[in-house]
């Protein structure tokens, strides 16, 4: 398959689960009645359901989708491993960590823009102290490390507060903001996340022609002109801006960046520029599809998405690691 024709055929599925997305709930208008309601000029219920609640919720699916893939298929370039995903540099715990913090203190309350200014502060923190430590050695291997111990600090704080929390509600509403959804949220919250997402997804893109270099290996890169500590600001920062910003008006949604780039590379040349623009697509619609599927799958009780990608990307990254031993061997 053509990179075009791939490029379009996850293009036109993204499109359709988009579609999906708009129709699915439980208000049980029909699909002619619900595009009608969306772009009609009227206040009925079924407009204010389609505008208020189902579109905010299916564009940020598909903006957060094209965060998480185009994450996971930029950092797998950079670091030139099969199981590297957007959680592995700590941005998305520290980003749920800023955002408990929020809840914790009974912030959250005061203003819609608290919680997602919270999980974003937290993930600045995490992309200073991680670009910081990684300058001091320019050692990708140095990145993976402290991409780890950020997680493993900011998972622990963040079970610290659960267990500290002296209001069972706020525990409550904090683990479920840490099992990710797109349930509930405005178009605020699209307002919040497009433009850092997008610029987020602009910095990947300008790294593209060096990821493909460095196939080569660093060495070779560097021959070729590739700056490789520009390269290394450039994927951290894009991943932070785009995935941190995710992570704000949706909290932990993971497996996502780690399962789309492997399914789309065997399609590509594999190189980090093939693979971009397909896993950005992919992500869009593996996420637009798991949302549709966690509203069907039990009618009378939602699941949260990110409760089903986990489903999802455990069993596939379990599978990947054995098959990583077995081609090692």
């Amino acid at each position: 398959m053509s990179r075009a024709a791939l490029i379009l055929l996850l293009g036109a599925a993204a499109l359709l689960f988009f579609v999906l997305s708009l129709l699915t709930g439980p208000a049980g208008y029909g699909p002619a009645e619900s595009l009608r309601a969306l772009f009609s000029g009227g206040d009925g219920a079924a407009a204010i359901i389609l505008r208020e609640i189902r579109l905010p919720r299916a564009l940020l699916g598909l903006a957060i989708g094209l965060a998480l893939g185009a994450g996971g298929a930029a950092l797998q370039g950079f670091l030139r491993n099969p199981l590297a995903e957007p959680g592995l540099i700590g941005v998305s715990a520290s980003a749920s960590l800023g955002a408990v913090a929020v809840f914790y203190s009974g912030l959250a309350g005061a203003s819609i823009y608290v919680l997602p200014a919270g999980a974003l502060f937290g993930a600045a923190c995490s992309v200073i102290v991680l670009l910081a430590i990684a300058a001091r050695s320019g050692s990708t291997l140095t990145l993976i490390l402290a991409g780890v111990a950020l997680s493993s600090l900011a998972g622990a704080l963040t079970s610290l507060a659960l267990n500290l929390s002296p209001n069972p509600f706020a525990s409550y509403e904090i683990i479920f903001w840490l099992l990710g959804s797109l349930k509930d949220r405005s178009m605020t919250h699209v307002w919040i996340a497009l433009p850092l997402i997008a610029a987020g997804l602009l910095l990947m893109f300008m790294s593209l022609r060096a990821l493909d270099a460095l196939t080569l290996g660093e060495e070779a890169a560097a021959s070729l002109g590739v700056d490789l500590r520009l390269t290394r600001l450039l994927v951290v920062a894009g991943v932070a801006l785009s995935v941190g910003a995710a992570t704000a008006v949706a909290g932990a949604i993971g497996f996502v960046g780690l399962v789309v780039p492997h399914l789309v590379r065997p399609l590509t040349d594999r190189m980090p520029g093939s693979v971009f623009l397909p896993s950005a697509l992919g992500g869009s619609a593996l996420l637009l599809a798991a949302d549709v599927a966690s509203r069907i799958v039990i009618p009378s009780r939602e699941i949260n998405v990110g409760v089903l990608t986990a489903l999802i990307g455990a069993p596939f990254f379990l599978w990947l690691v054995m098959r990583t031993r077995r081609e090692a061997l």
